[in-house]
């Protein structure tokens, strides 16, 4: 066992001299998602659901403006970031009702990359994806209906902000004329 410990130290040194990179957190991680994924397969191969050879491609929309909306709310709304905070620590506010967060170093490279993954709306994607679809196949109507709530929160956002810029604008057009 010394001698495994040994090759993964010369790895991890090889692989990030300058930089700590918590690659066993990383594999935690890796394995975690297997093992969701797999579980979710397990799940719809033991309750017989039928899988279907292509989804629609609304579906993909639906699922994909979903996906984008749940994990920008995982990890970066304001108020999420209790779910967070064990693994990161607040940094400052970023407008919208978002935050920026820092993760946090001390403790276990699986802690250390939960809150890289928790804090990062690209990498939590993934598995708010994964999860969606399984959710598709398993119980579709449910699944769809929350993505449906959660798209129209996503297109609600691009319409406040642009009627804030178009606000600005109109507000930025009266200033000039005075």
């Amino acid at each position: 066992m010394t001698a495994l410990k040994e090759k993964v130290a010369r790895l991890r040194q090889a692989y990030a001299p300058h930089e700590h990179r918590p690659l066993g957190g990383y594999l935690v991680a890796m394995g975690t998602y297997a093992g969701v994924t797999a579980g979710i397969a397990g799940l719809v191969k033991a309750t017989g659901r039928p899988v279907p050879e292509r989804p629609a491609p609304a579906d993909v929309v639906l699922l994909a403006i979903a996906t984008h909306k749940l994990s920008r709310l995982l990890s970066k709304d304001a108020v999420t970031s209790p779910l967070r905070a064990p693994f990161t620590r607040y940094d400052k506010p970023i407008g919208s009702g978002e935050v920026m967060e820092q993760v946090r170093d001390q403790g276990s490279s699986t802690r250390h990359a939960i809150g890289e993954l928790l804090s990062c709306p690209f990498c939590l994607a993934v598995w708010v994806a994964t999860g969606l679809t399984g959710g598709l196949v398993l119980a579709p109507r449910l699944t769809r209906l929350v993505a449906t709530a959660l798209t129209a929160v996503a297109a609600s956002d691009f319409l406040q902000m642009a009627y804030a810029v178009a606000q600005q604008v109109a507000e930025g057009g009266d200033h000039d004329e005075d």
